[in-house]
């Protein structure tokens, strides 16, 4: 999916694909450091500055608004059900978060695996009634620990990379 998304982006600034990637509620910065470093040759300081950001804007919002869009939404039965599904997997997701709250939202949202990025975190707080400040600071500490762990992750494969060329 990324690869899709990227590519309807093509006209933009590595820096712009970054963002908007790192921004999105599937790739978040899990998808848009990997893609910024190896398909946009990006240095890891700046795809992960740029994911970091994009990650991190939508949070305000969503902490903001998914009260009243819920709301207003809830009224169409078709959109009913899928709050009721949306809300009913982040509450199975979301055990620590309920145990330890903001601490616990914010190893929630570090963990870099699909389900527990800035969107599900940033439910999971709405959820759980976790007021806006505590809740914006936790997850965006989630999403810089998150970001230096898949960076991590990405410069440990290219340095691995690097190596198995070295023997071919």
């Amino acid at each position: 999916m990324t690869d899709k998304i990227a590519e309807y982006l093509g006209g933009f600034s590595p820096e712009g694909i970054t963002l908007f990637l790192s921004a999105m509620p599937v790739s978040e910065l899990r998808g848009a450091i990997p893609w910024a470093t190896f398909m946009l040759n990006m240095s890891w300081t700046e795809a992960l500055g740029w994911s970091i950001l994009g990650n991190i804007l939508p949070v305000p919002f969503i902490l903001l608004l998914m009260d009243p869009v819920q709301n207003t939404l809830r009224k169409v039965p078709l959109f009913d059900r899928f709050f009721e599904w949306l809300f009913a997997r982040t509450r199975c997701k979301g055990a620590m978060i309920e145990k330890y709250r903001a601490v616990g939202l914010a190893f929630f949202v570090a963990v870099p695996l699909p389900i527990t990025g800035a969107w599900t975190g940033s439910i999971a707080a709405f959820l759980f009634g976790i007021r806006f400040i505590p809740a914006f600071v936790a997850v965006s500490l989630g999403v810089v620990m998150a970001g230096i762990i898949v960076t991590l992750a990405c410069q440990g494969f290219i340095g691995f990379w690097d190596i198995s060329q070295k023997f071919h």
